[in-house]
């Protein structure tokens, strides 16, 4: 078979484990590692975990660390196009040869934990395990680790990092997490093992508590945004804007970041303090402010408020709960100036639609809702009605399929606009696999 034919079987195999099944037993997966000769232990790691924020932050923490001139591993989820982006080396998804090596030298190991066990491992079982043996056969200086759900019993919690990030803590995942945002801050606080550096981002008074209770608990150092690091200043500017950062060793000026919104300036800050943490950086040591720059400079983040088109203007953004959305929507209000505004927008069954809609309704003129290709979507006859009720009938339209829904998206927006398309824009939202759907049409 040739490499891509081979890789297309290895993604087949991997999907009967079951995309979106679920089972939190470390047990397996420790398993598995003891078999691999526990790759995870052959280079340090920084592990993250929070509700939003999180591969937005690894993916600056991996740009940071390369322009400090480290070979990096990273490993986020979901993907958008294919499940190589979920493990990547130096800033790139793995190719497919070795994904496809990699994977067929684990799957007999698998199988025989699978054997042994009630349940078979799962998806992100296996991508876990490929992702830690990828990085120790590279070989990489340091692993840059985003948990799957929630911590303290997700697959990736076998690292025991001595860098531990957690990103803001809300609502989401709640049949899984707990019904309040201070179970959720528990469950997620479990990544933090006995003398870790702790970068925590900003934090209601609910998550706060048990997160610094478990560093109590264990020892942990902690940092916190607003004490020890923070965004002093943030402005505008083409493309992105333009920050001054406190780090955990001094002031870092006129940082360009490609990415737009507040959430994003405290995303620069919490990976700046996470690799100051990582890099021995502190009180008395501050890092290279070029290196900084450059590292900001050239970091991405796929999917978030992502320009894909122009004229008129389509943005993607994978915000999928309240909290995300509220950031969105201020980041719109802020830095874009729309006169027309047509959101495409297809979510989950599992999430709060209608809230989503409540928050998207004062900058958006129209919606156009549709059914995004997960099983678990909800769908549009319910959305619509959810819609509807927010927007009123007269500013709701449906379209089953994506490219009618991008299509029809389109459309109304340029509708009764004369001249210049500049100023008119549609965003697609309300669920990372929208986005991704909506990806894989216009990256073309």
């Amino acid at each position: 078979m040739t490499d891509r034919t081979d890789f297309a079987a290895v993604e087949a195999e991997l999907a009967t484990r079951g995309f979106t099944r679920m089972a939190f037993e470390l047990d397996k997966i420790e398993s598995l590692l003891d078999l691999l000769g526990s790759p995870q232990r052959a280079y340090p790691s920084i592990h993250l975990t929070g509700t939003n924020g999180k591969t937005t932050t690894a993916r600056m923490i991996d740009s940071l660390l390369r322009a400090f001139g480290l070979h990096t591993g990273r490993y986020t989820s979901p993907h958008l196009e294919t499940v190589r982006e979920r493990i990547a080396l130096d800033g790139e998804p793995v190719d497919e040869a070795r994904f496809t090596a990699t994977y067929r030298e684990i799957a007999p190991l698998a199988r025989l934990v699978d054997e042994r066990a009630a349940e078979p491992l799962t998806y992100f079982d296996l991508t876990t395990a490929l992702a830690f043996a990828t990085f120790a056969d590279a070989p990489v200086d340091v692993a840059v680790v985003e948990v799957g759900l929630g911590g303290a019993e997700d697959a990736t919690n076998v690292l025991q990092a001595g860098v531990c990030v957690l990103t803001p803590v809300g609502l989401d995942h709640t049949e899984w997490l707990g019904d309040t945002i201070q179970d959720i801050a528990l469950a997620k606080a479990g990544i933090i093992h006995r003398g870790a550096t702790v970068i925590c981002a900003a934090q209601e008074d609910e998550a706060a508590e048990p997160i610094l209770q478990r560093c109590a608990e264990v020892g942990a150092t902690v940092a916190r945004e607003g004490a020890e690091f923070g965004v002093l200043g943030r402005a505008v500017a083409v493309g992105g804007q333009v920050l001054t950062l406190q780090g955990l060793g001094g002031v870092y000026d006129d940082v360009f970041i490609p990415l737009h919104g507040a959430h994003q300036a405290q995303n620069a800050a919490v990976a700046l303090a996470a690799v100051e943490a990582f890099l021995g950086a502190g009180t008395k040591r501050q890092l290279d402010v070029e290196a900084v720059r450059e590292g900001f400079a050239t970091a991405s983040s796929p999917g978030r408020l992502e320009r894909v088109r122009n004229a008129p203007t389509i943005l993607l953004d994978g915000a999928h709960n309240p909290h995300g959305m509220s950031a969105t929507v201020t980041a719109l209000q802020e830095e874009f100036a729309f006169s027309k505004l047509v959101a495409v927008v297809g979510v989950l069954a599992d999430k709060d639609a209608a809230r989503l809609l409540e928050l998207l309704e004062p900058v958006v003129d129209q919606v156009v809702v549709t059914r995004n290709s997960s099983p678990r979507a909800m769908s549009t006859e319910e959305l619509a009605e959810l819609a509807a009720d927010v927007f009123g009938p007269e500013r709701v339209e449906v379209a089953e399929e994506m490219p009618d829904a991008i299509e029809t998206a389109v459309a109304m927006a340029e509708e009764d606009v004369p001249g210049e398309l500049s100023g008119v824009g549609v965003l697609v939202t309300g669920s990372v696999v929208t986005v991704a759907d909506a990806r894989r049409l216009l990256k073309r």
